[in-house]
């Protein structure tokens, strides 16, 4: 996995993290989510970009 693929998924995973950190804690925020999910879906494109 190329170093900005492997960055982007580590940055993807702590957004996970800390929106689950934060649902639980100050209860459910949909623009968080969905901003998770976009993030999630740009990473899994640029790693199918990049063949890895």
């Amino acid at each position: 996995m190329p170093g900005s693929a492997k960055a982007m998924a580590i940055f993807t995973v702590g957004g996970l993290v800390m929106v689950t950190a934060y649902t639980v804690t100050l209860g459910s925020n949909g623009w968080l989510w969905f901003g998770w999910v976009v993030l999630g879906l740009l990473t899994v494109g640029v790693m199918a970009a990049r063949g890895t």
